[in-house]
């Protein structure tokens, strides 16, 4: 089981919750380190003060907030522990929204929440009654030393908790709008829709797999072994982006994709 990152409460009206939260999501990635390919020895980087040349340890290391002037405020533990925030140990529901009504580009991190002692009774009417409503509770939490805007909502039998960013952290897309004067043509559109039809079906998460990672995998466990790898035939497949005929490609699409969905019928009645 996974240790709690944090201990606090939510505050549901005149109902407190207490509860602890978890980390919901963990990254799988192959880790590297950096080393000196000539003999394999690691790379090591010393944290030296720039005024005085001395090397300071990492946990001597403070944080400091340099003005436009030069000027430098530097902050300790009990700065940072003291800060004048409601939100330090209290998760405050301001709001009851449909989730759906949130752009997921404002969602960070994602946590657990659970029930932390007698808080579960409290923490389960939360819960069914947002399945009910088919709300999300927006608060506010401060965590890792910041402020965040979050949201609670349901899921399965527990209740997440996803960081959001504040609105000046999320960029203006408007640099990216096509110009007003490149349209679809109708029969573009009808065809983009078909091959949309074609590919349409519930997300299984468990029918993906991180296929770099995997391949990545296999380059390592070659080195290690002493094994030369197959080089493969290089992928011509990707196309140019520069399309001449949109329907036709559009078009060729759909056949594949009609194909692809005709195959794994087949091979269950072949077995």
């Amino acid at each position: 089981m996974p240790r709690s990152i944090w201990k606090g409460a939510i505050s549901f009206g005149l109902v407190t919750i207490p509860v602890k939260l978890y980390g919901a999501t963990e990254e799988k990635s192959i880790s590297f380190r950096q080393v000196h390919p000539i003999d394999g020895g690691r790379i090591k980087y010393k944290r030296v003060c720039e005024k005085c040349g001395a090397e300071v340890p990492y946990a001597e290391i403070g944080k400091g907030f340099e003005s436009a002037d030069g000027r430098m405020a530097i902050l300790d533990k009990d700065d940072f522990d003291s800060l004048p925030l409601t939100s330090a140990k209290s998760v405050e529901v301001v709001q009851f929204v449909d989730q759906k009504s949130i752009d997921p580009t404002y969602f960070e991190k994602t946590y657990v929440l659970e029930a932390d002692g007698p808080g579960t009774k409290p923490y389960v009417l939360l819960r069914d009654a947002l399945v009910k409503t088919r709300k999300s509770a927006v608060v506010k939490v401060a965590l890792r030393s910041r402020e965040s805007l979050a949201l609670i909502r349901p899921r399965e039998n527990v209740l997440l908790l996803h960081t959001m960013l504040w609105p000046d952290e999320v960029r203006d897309t408007g640099f990216a709008t096509p110009p007003e004067d490149v349209t679809a043509s109708d029969a573009e559109v009808a065809m983009a829709e078909m091959f949309i039809t074609q590919m349409e079906g519930e997300f299984q998460p468990d029918d993906h797999v991180d296929s770099y990672r995997e391949a990545l995998q296999t380059v390592v466990n070659a080195k290690l072994s002493g094994v030369p790898m197959q080089v493969g035939a290089d992928d011509t497949s990707a196309g140019t982006g520069e399309v001449v005929d949109l329907v036709a490609a559009l078009r060729a699409s759909v056949a594949a994709a009609k194909q692809r969905r005709q195959k794994p019928s087949e091979d269950s009645k072949a077995s």
